[in-house]
């Protein structure tokens, strides 16, 4: 198996029997200790076990101690990992908290290191060279110890790693869908990681990941249901928006998070026809309405058109009074017994009635 931490082979045969890895991406550490216990597995196994250790609380000789202890003949590899804060690793090199004593027994531990067991110290800052710790571990060959700084991943050192995460889930991902999960992780591959495996719980069965799958996921939850439900009234596809509204209902969701959802939309119509009125550009304000949609996603070009086509079709004062109707319903169901059902589907059918009435223009209505 390919690390794509540390860009190199993870091989029973022949790993280090220690590392040290720092840097601000502390993220990258945790996800090479995936990687670890992911290679180091017995298949149909519950996992390698990890020990972590707070040198506030178990010294360097107790550590080593564990270190040294053998384990049972039948068990995986142990992970033995030693995490250290920057600021109080900067306290330690201060007192010079790893003395001279500790300093020699590190360095007998990795000249004979116990067998399947990985002392990793992780330290979330970046380690001066001049620091004792590295002093230590830099002493010794690479053979025996690694040295990395985790730093943020470039794209393309994610992307292939992508792809065999997706097949190993049984997936792939359209061509956007797998830039909006690069764009998504910001080089951080415990991230990508994470949001694959959401992905791949949320979309069930189906075998190809789209850009929206990806954009409703990373918006959060049941955004899909409100682009749903949105797509649905900017056409005024009354049908298809009350199968989204029954939906949520069966879902068991309440009236006014249903309510939210299409004030959501009817506050990004008000704003973007004011925007359009102080003549800016209507890429730019889809752009500032939707900072989730990356501008060279399809997605991005598909729904700008009806989105701005329902804005054109509305006036002001439709707009308006649209709002005061929701404002009552709003109230109604805050303060008796009418049901929220009914009353959100009676707006939306008298939003779908004046959406349909004001017809499709190309730069309509002011």
């Amino acid at each position: 198996m390919r690390s794509l931490v540390l860009d190199r082979e993870i091989r029973e045969d022949s790993l280090p029997a220690g590392y040290l890895l720092h840097g601000e991406k502390g993220s990258l550490a945790r996800e090479f200790l995936n990687e670890l216990r992911a290679a180091l597995s017995p298949p149909d196994s519950p996992g390698v076990a990890i020990e972590r250790f707070d040198l506030d609380e178990t010294p360097w000789r107790d550590i080593l101690d564990v270190a040294r202890t053998l384990p049972f003949i039948f068990s995986p590899w142990r992970l033995l990992v030693v995490e250290i804060d920057d600021e109080k690793h900067e306290k330690r090199e201060e007192r010079e908290d790893l003395n001279k004593v500790e300093a020699r027994m590190l360095g007998e531990y990795f000249a004979a290191p116990t067998d399947r067991t990985l002392l990793i110290v992780i330290v979330s800052g970046k380690v001066r060279k001049t620091s004792a710790l590295y002093k230590v571990f830099g002493a010794l060959p690479e053979s025996a110890v690694l040295i990395r700084e985790m730093k943020a991943l470039k794209d393309k050192d994610l992307s292939g790693w992508l792809d065999e995460r997706l097949a190993a889930l049984g997936k792939r991902a359209s061509s956007e869908a797998h830039a909006g999960l690069l764009e998504t992780a910001g080089g951080d591959p415990a991230r990508l990681a994470n949001e694959l495996d959401k992905l791949a719980t949320y979309v069930g069965d189906k075998k190809t990941i789209e850009i929206v799958d990806v954009a409703a996921l990373t918006s959060g939850g049941k955004d899909y249901e409100s682009w749903a439900l949105g797509d649905a009234l900017e056409k005024g596809d009354l049908g298809t928006a009350l199968e989204v509204i029954n939906s949520r209902f069966a879902e068991g969701a309440a009236p006014q998070l249903v309510l939210g959802m299409v004030a959501g939309l009817l506050k990004n119509l008000l704003l973007a026809k004011s925007m359009l009125r102080e003549k800016q550009d209507r890429k730019e304000i889809f752009k500032f309405l939707n900072p989730k949609i990356n501008e060279n996603w399809s997605l991005f070009r598909q729904k700008l058109p009806p989105f701005f086509s329902a804005v054109d079709s509305f006036s002001f004062g439709d707009l308006n009074r649209l709002v005061a109707e929701l404002r009552s319903a709003d109230l109604k169901i805050k303060t008796t017994d009418v049901s929220g059902r009914t009353l959100i589907e009676s707006f939306v059918a008298e939003f779908c009635r004046l959406r349909k009435a004001g017809g499709i223009t190309s730069r309509g209505r002011g």
